[in-house]
């Protein structure tokens, strides 16, 4: 069977593909978005541009709730439905994989009743939207390291990633209690470990070997790093794993952040030409 005839046959519609490398771009973001259709919405966007994997610093939530009057919890709810929104637009694209950075190691130091405030809405988002997420076959992974999260959030999201160990879609990553500087460590930690215990020899420790020990194993390197609200700042962010991604910086507050702003960052990141320590051609 054809790739349009079994996109047929699974009531996909179909997109006609320029050539045969587009044809194959669009197979295979359909293996992890069925309903992957790119062109009908950016028609400007060559689909072999569409990245891979985006990751973005979501920043903005206490900003907006307090330009509004209200507490910085509401940011923070308004910007969960700013996750849905940007899930949804992501696998319209073909996107394979999202990263968020939910909550950094640093982010300790806000108020114990922010703190408090934020581990409870996390908790009640992954009840509210785990069966959304085996509906829509969507793998949820989290990042960071556990130690300090508390027992019910824990519990909360290992009933989560159990129950779409299964689905396989693309990947909704949340990177909470996460540093990248504390995962560089653990990952130099593991290694070392396997050399004291005679499993592996120094000579043998390659970037390939040090990837395989992150907290992302698996999943493709971001191609696309979003930052909102106006901060040029990297905040300890995947610094590993960003290495050649494009950076986009947006003025806009997460809360407010929806698909035509995504959209935005791809064109953003397709116009541009990724040398990844090279030269373009003449």
């Amino acid at each position: 069977m054809t790739n349009n005839a079994a996109t047929a046959a699974a009531g996909i519609p179909s997109i006609d593909a320029s050539d045969d490398a587009h044809a194959k771009t669009l197979a295979r973001m359909r293996l992890v978005n069925p309903g992957a259709d790119p062109l009908a919405v950016l028609p400007d966007v060559d689909p072999e541009r569409i990245p891979r994997h985006i990751a973005i610093i979501m920043d903005g939530n206490g900003r907006w709730a307090r330009q509004r009057g209200a507490p910085r919890i509401a940011g923070h709810k308004a910007g969960a439905d700013s996750v849905r929104r940007t899930m949804e637009a992501c696998a319209t694209l073909g996107v394979e994989a999202l990263t968020l950075f939910s909550f950094s190691s640093e982010n300790w130091r806000r108020p114990a009743e922010e703190i408090e405030a934020l581990m409870g809405l996390y908790s009640e988002c992954l009840r509210a939207e785990r069966d959304q997420l085996i509906e829509k076959n969507i793998r949820f992974r989290q990042i960071g390291r556990r130690e300090g999260l508390p027992t019910l959030v824990l519990a909360e999201v290992d009933k989560t990633i159990e129950a779409t160990s299964r689905c396989t879609g693309p990947t909704l990553c949340l990177a909470v209690n996460y540093g990248a500087r504390a995962e560089i460590v653990d990952a130099a930690r593991e290694l070392a470990s396997r050399v004291a215990r005679g499993e592996l020899s120094p000579e043998a420790i390659t970037e390939d070997t040090f990837e395989s020990v992150l907290s992302t194993a698996g999943m493709p390197e971001p191609d696309l790093l979003i930052r909102t609200a106006g901060e040029m700042r990297l905040s300890n962010f995947l610094l590993w794993q960003i290495s050649y991604a494009e950076i986009h910086v947006t003025d806009v507050q997460w809360p407010e952040f929806g698909a035509a702003d995504l959209h935005n960052a791809v064109r953003d990141y397709a116009s541009r030409r990724r040398r990844f320590g090279g030269l373009d051609d003449a």
